[in-house]
């Protein structure tokens, strides 16, 4: 599960603000700034928690978990960007 720490940390990785995260995530900004305010253990229907999370991965967010050995934590995955040219193979010669 995600945290409003990470929550916070995501919007700020993708220069969202509130109004911005639930209008992709199909939610009330209500709900986002609840969410958030909730710190480290959101109290909150799974389903909720589970459209913030899905529009946050589908923007490229990682959500690291204390596994990681880290702490919990956002990452911003490394997106292919679109119309960019890919770099020519190097020739074996």
């Amino acid at each position: 599960m995600i945290s409003g720490i990470q929550i916070r940390a995501g919007r700020a990785l993708l220069g969202w603000d509130q109004a911005k995260l639930a209008e992709v995530a199909g939610v009330s900004i209500i709900t986002v700034k609840r969410l958030e305010a909730a710190g480290e253990e959101i109290h909150a229907q799974f389903a909720t928690v589970m459209k913030v999370k899905s529009a946050f991965e589908k923007a490229g967010v990682l959500f690291l978990g204390e596994e990681s050995g880290l702490g919990y934590g956002v990452r911003l995955r490394n997106l292919t960007r679109r119309g960019s040219r890919k770099r020519p193979a190097k020739s074996q010669t």
